[in-house]
């Protein structure tokens, strides 16, 4: 009878161990954002639910960028570690960085802020897609997919659902573009200006004539 307890015993090990192995083949890691000059070893993880409200967490980035280092956060899914690295400017060294407002899709507490129009987040994978797809052709959408970025800002103080935010954005760029080069700041909310009027008759005539 004690054999047999032992046979059974070492039956359920080998099988507990295999299990085991099993599942740690299944788990997959993945980065996005992560250049080829960023170092694993200068990254610093961001957990949101350590700041009090946004404008915290945008100058702790700031700090991390002015430092040399880059912020990132983990988000663990079922058996995938997705990694997300934030692309931040130190503004102590850049007084000014240009960035072309029809290159950058803008996400402010939930919303999508795109050619002076608003959408709600569940558009977001459409919203990407035409600016990928766009390359030039309208002159309020991205000119060329490697300059699409992506800001995200809050005025509420309720950072949870971060987290589901950029595992929506991560994904839908990925199935979009194949690649997983994204460009995502913290940054804080402007105004928009008010849409430019449109040019007098005669001008548009003459934009779409053929001659």
């Amino acid at each position: 009878m004690e054999a047999k307890l032992k046979y059974l015993l070492n039956i359920l090990s080998v099988f507990f161990i295999v299990g085991c192995n099993n599942n740690e083949k299944q788990l997959t890691s993945i980065e996005f954002g992560k250049w080829k000059s960023n170092s694993d070893s200068l990254s610093i993880e961001l957990q949101p639910n350590k700041f009090k409200n946004f404008r915290e967490l945008l100058n702790w980035t700031g700090n991390v960028s002015c430092n040399d280092s880059i912020a990132k956060i983990t988000i663990n899914k079922e058996n995938t570690i997705k990694t997300i690295y934030f692309q931040n400017p130190c503004w102590e060294k850049y007084a000014c960085i240009l960035t072309k407002r029809k290159n950058t899709i803008r996400i402010h507490n939930d919303s999508i802020y795109k050619a002076y129009k608003v959408y709600p987040l569940d558009s977001l994978y459409n919203i990407i897609n035409r600016d990928v797809e766009n390359n030039g052709k309208d002159p309020m959408l991205c000119e060329n997919p490697k300059k699409l970025l992506f800001e995200i800002s809050y005025w509420k103080k309720d950072l949870n659902n971060l987290y589901n935010t950029l595992d929506i954005l991560t994904d839908d760029f990925e199935k979009i573009t194949n690649n997983r080069d994204t460009r995502i700041w913290f940054s804080q909310r402007i105004k928009d200006l008010p849409a430019p009027p449109p040019p007098p008759l005669g001008q548009l005539e003459d934009i779409y004539s053929d001659k």
